[in-house]
């Protein structure tokens, strides 16, 4: 009404055809048109002439039913970026993610997803600038395979600069041997980064209070990164290693549908098909250019190389006992007469429990030579009394025990 009221004035000559685009905020030949509409149309010639009718660009009935069917039937758990995608993947069917997000809302097979209410403040931290510079590392139990195989855990390695997933394995449990298998491989496939940032798991981070404070008190993790001078950084939240965090939240979703859609359900397959067609597919479509180019993982040394067994070995330190035995979980170990170097009883000699379940002993880096001997047979009781009956025996006190002398008070 308030562009019909301005055209009228211009009609009646009362404006210029300039002050009237100025006031309408358009060109000078717009106007013109404007006033030949209104002139043969009146107030309906403004209205848009495709007001009621259906999109020129709207999708058809026909393609739109068969959408529905194939996200009934084959992903009807997806979220509507990674059901796009497939579509496009799979089925050649091209069609917006935001376009689908509102189909499936329609259809009731997406829900969206309310804004995170919460108070908490956590501050913004900005990337860091080059590949290697921190890599962010956790690990995820969850149903991988669905029901397909038992819950495994996910270990993942990200890196900040440029959101790229630079390792992802499967393992049983998240401990320290693979924990170990997993950074082993890494240092030699990529080289050191120059830092670790992950959480305060008791394989990382010695959390017994009284040892929170001691700074020589390290888990193997740590002595393991120690050697090769990574520097590890442990979070105090989970926001603060948050890209990580979203990471397997993104996987929870992608991972297990893929999967599933290439019926994988072990883990020795599950991790060639990461390595080999995950990984690449992922990082072309999610990573980002990195601030600064260069990539400042650094190569390892040959000294370093030669000792990888024992840098990635549980070590322990244990005391030589006076006939030159060392006790270590249950087993008795005897060290030979003859040694690379000069052992005295009470030396504190470590003992390394390498990955291919070899041990191995060393004083002053000095490998030791030794002999597992046979188990103690286990120790007898000598007060417990053997009968031949079911009766259990029954002691009586002597004559002189305290227990018959007469209770004399003193007065």
């Amino acid at each position: 009404m308030e562009r019909y009221d301005i055209l009228q004035r211009f009609i009646r000559q009362e404006i210029t055809v300039g002050q009237a685009a100025t006031q309408l905020r358009r060109s000078v030949r717009q106007v013109e048109r404007l006033r030949t509409k209104v002139e043969q149309d009146g107030l309906s010639g403004l209205i848009h002439k495709n007001r009621g009718r259906p999109s020129n660009r709207a999708m058809k009935p026909a393609l739109q039913h068969n959408i529905e069917r194939l996200v009934r039937s084959r992903y009807h758990d997806f979220g509507p970026t990674f059901a796009a995608e497939k579509l496009a993947e799979e089925r050649g069917i091209v069609v917006s993610r935001e376009k689908l997000r509102q189909l499936m809302a329609g259809w009731g097979l997406w829900k969206p997803r309310p804004r995170n209410q919460h108070g908490q403040y956590h501050a913004w931290r900005e990337r860091k600038g080059s590949l290697g510079e921190l890599v962010q590392f956790d690990g995820s139990y969850h149903a991988w395979f669905e029901d397909r195989a038992p819950a495994a855990c996910l270990l993942a390695a990200i890196d900040d600069a440029t959101g790229r997933i630079v390792r992802l394995a499967f393992e049983d449990w998240e401990g320290v041997l693979p924990s170990f298998r997993f950074w082993r491989g890494y240092v030699e496939e990529r080289g050191k980064p120059c830092a670790i940032y992950l959480d305060r798991h008791s394989t990382y981070k010695v959390n017994t209070k009284l040892l929170l404070d001691d700074p020589q008190a390290r888990t193997q993790f740590e002595r393991a990164m120690h050697n090769l001078n990574i520097e590890v950084i442990h979070a105090h939240s989970p926001q603060a290693k948050g890209r990580v965090e979203r990471l397997f939240e993104t996987l929870q979703d992608r991972l297990v549908k893929e999967l599933r859609l290439r019926g994988i359900s072990t883990q020795t397959a599950a991790n060639r098909f990461l390595a080999e067609e995950f990984l690449p597919s992922f990082n072309t479509k999610f990573a980002v250019v990195p601030r600064t180019a260069g990539d400042l993982h650094r190569p390892l040394a040959e000294k370093e190389r030669n000792r990888f067994d024992r840098i990635f070995a549980v070590r322990e330190t244990r005391v030589v006992t006076n006939d030159f035995t060392v006790q270590y979980r249950g087993m008795l170990l005897q060290l030979a007469p003859e040694q690379p170097t000069l052992v005295c009883r009470r030396d504190r000699v470590e003992v390394d429990a390498w990955m291919d379940d070899s041990l191995h002993l060393f004083l002053r880096e000095r490998e030791l030579c030794f002999a597992a001997l046979p188990k103690r047979p286990p120790k007898v009781n000598a007060r417990q009394v053997t009968a031949l009956t079911r009766e259990h025996p029954r002691w009586v006190p002597p004559r002189d025990h305290p227990w018959r002398r007469p209770f004399v008070t003193c007065q």
